[in-house]
């Protein structure tokens, strides 16, 4: 089973960029199929994308669409949530996930394989 520890979170102001990375250990990597997550203070967590192993198969949520991308390089073992512009209500703690199931059913799925720490993303307006 993979361990995952995310990096790249902090202080950006609205309409600012981040990127994120996820970076796992392990010699299984590109089995799982991973995802990002976010949690904001008294929110429920939401699902932000995710991205098959192979990189070919990638899924976003509505709250962030047509504003991230999702990639991977499994020769380093890592993905990656490249945010741009920035709101404020983009505020959380994010999260990434891997699991060995479907793209598309990650979104609602009651259980993840393994989950990052989070970094906490905050956006000033």
């Amino acid at each position: 089973q993979v361990q995952l520890v995310e990096s790249g979170g902090g202080l950006v102001q609205a309409g600012g960029s981040l990127r994120l990375s996820c970076a796992a250990s392990g010699r299984t990597f590109s089995r799982y199929v991973m995802g990002w997550f976010r949690q904001a203070p008294g929110k429920e967590r939401e699902f932000v994308a995710a991205i098959s192993g192979s990189g070919g198969s990638i899924h976003y949520g509505d709250s962030m669409k047509g504003r991230v991308t999702i990639s991977r390089d499994n020769a380093k073992n890592t993905v990656y949530l490249q945010m741009n512009s920035l709101k404020y209500e983009d505020t959380a703690v994010y999260y990434c996930a891997a699991d060995q199931g479907a793209v598309y059913t990650m979104a609602t799925a009651r259980y993840l394989e393994v989950w990052g720490q989070g970094t906490l993303v905050t956006v000033s307006s």
